[in-house]
């Protein structure tokens, strides 16, 4: 049984559709066994604690030096067996000790087609801002497993969604996270549950 561990800072739109996915059983042999989040009072929070699943608060802020927020991370991961640490929606920068310690067992959805709209500064509406500005005719979500450098990680699966018109940022962040997003992470946690996946030289590859 793949235990996961999900960080979250907002609304957890992501997390539902991955609760979803194991409770219907699409996603087999895993389980989310805990959620954390960077704040308190967000809703990704709420979702979990209908599902019966634990959720904890731990900001970064509330230690004295990173260090000490990657160590009691790590711990709280370790007690709980967590094989993999799913980022939904996470706004809160993990610095390399933490994702060293997890290495190729941390993963994380872009709202792009990476290396498009990604790195520093890319996130949230301003991906989609980005991507309108630029006029490009086709855009997507990207799952990737997290390295030291933002959104650099091998890419597990990508997803097209076609841009339009008349989209606004706002009007194309919800299609592509219908379209796209809400489809692929599941895909994606599907597949390492079921050892399916594996990096070589930087490169997933899938397994049959």
């Amino acid at each position: 049984m793949l235990k996961i561990g999900v960080l979250v800072s907002g609304g957890g739109t992501n997390l539902q559709a991955i609760i979803d996915n194991i409770e219907n059983g699409y996603i087999k042999n895993a389980q989310i066994v805990t959620v954390v989040s960077s704040k308190e009072g967000v809703y990704a929070l709420e979702r979990a604690k209908r599902h019966n699943i634990e959720g904890v608060v731990m900001s970064k802020k509330s230690y004295s030096t990173a260090d000490e927020y990657y160590d009691a991370l790590i711990k709280h991961f370790e007690d709980r067996g967590v094989g993999l640490i799913v980022l939904a929606g996470f706004m809160t920068v993990l610095g390399e000790k933490f994702v060293k310690y997890y290495e190729n067992k941390i993963i994380n959805i872009h709202p792009a087609l990476i290396p498009s709209f990604c790195g520093d500064g890319f996130y949230g509406l301003k991906v989609h801002e980005a991507a309108l500005a630029k006029g490009v005719k086709v855009t997507g979500a990207t799952v990737h497993f997290v390295t030291a450098e933002t959104d650099a990680g091998p890419i597990i699966i990508q997803k097209a969604v076609e841009v339009r018109d008349t989209d606004t940022p706002e009007v194309l962040q919800k299609r592509v996270m219908e379209e796209a997003e809400w489809k692929i992470f599941p895909e994606a946690i599907k597949l390492i549950a079921e050892n399916k996946v594996k990096v070589e030289n930087g490169i997933v590859r899938r397994i049959d």
